[in-house]
């Protein structure tokens, strides 16, 4: 049996004039956690926000009580050197720190300010941010094979081992892309091989193709414009988690 559903609307899609209220709102219509898109122009081409705009929607959805609880912010790093904010992140709020694979060979520094020629590695960047107190996540761009989270997911220590996989099912960097329905086998591969890990997919997700990510496997659902764009989320936000739970009994 997979883990029970999580649904996490992308705030990249909300109205960025009355952020802290679309937060909230989302909340009160059943979300379980908020999905943070941090982009930095580097590792991807657009630019979002940072660490001060997550600092001041946390002042509007409570801190989860447990670990994977209510209001986890669920912050999605498509940054070039995801070491150096991990204690910028902490301290404005978030809760599960995801980093991309892909970046994780980059500067060990451990701030925005430090120098060093030190590079970091997937292994010593989880384990870091289990030291900061937060949940650790690795995400995946389409082109990586999934087999590289082997080492990360089967480590000898708890602390090298992440806490969510993240799936991306569109190229990171815009909302509002299609689906890609290609990236479902790893969902499949991660599912039979760790069937309590927590697997999220991001990316052109909604009521027409959450049937295919929940029989995949995947638990932990990103949907943006899919909730955010309805003219009832409440009413979207319910049918994914049904999707969801539906299939984890059979999985």
């Amino acid at each position: 049996m997979a883990p029970k559903a999580i649904i996490a609307p992308s705030i990249l899609s909300a109205d960025f004039a009355q952020l802290g209220a679309d937060c909230k709102r989302t909340m009160e219509q059943g979300a379980d956690w908020l999905h943070v898109d941090i982009m930095d122009g580097h590792f991807v081409p657009n630019i979002t926000f940072g660490a001060p705009v997550v600092a001041k929607i946390r002042k509007h959805v409570d801190k989860p009580e447990a670990s994977y609880g209510r209001g986890t912010f669920d912050c999605h790093m498509m940054i070039a050197e995801p070491k150096k904010w991990v204690k910028e992140f902490q301290k404005a709020g978030c809760d599960l720190y995801c980093f991309h694979y892909e970046a994780a060979f980059s500067s060990a520094a451990e701030s925005p300010e430090a120098k060093t020629d030190a590079k970091t590695n997937p292994k010593e960047l989880v384990r870091y941010i289990h030291d900061c107190g937060l949940l650790a996540g690795v995400a995946l761009k389409p082109m990586t094979g999934v087999d590289v989270l082997t080492e990360l997911l089967e480590s000898e220590d708890p602390k090298e081992r992440p806490d969510m996989v993240l799936i991306m099912t569109v190229e990171p960097g815009f909302g509002g892309q299609k689906f890609m329905a290609s990236e479902l086998p790893k969902v499949q591969a991660l599912r039979q091989k760790y069937p309590d890990l927590n697997i999220e997919v991001d990316g052109g997700l909604g009521p027409g193709t959450i049937d295919q990510a929940a029989d995949a496997g995947a638990n932990v659902i990103v949907a943006g414009s899919a909730v955010f764009g309805a003219q009832d989320p409440r009413e979207v936000i319910s049918l994914l988690r049904t999707s969801v739970n539906s299939r984890s009994e059979r999985l």
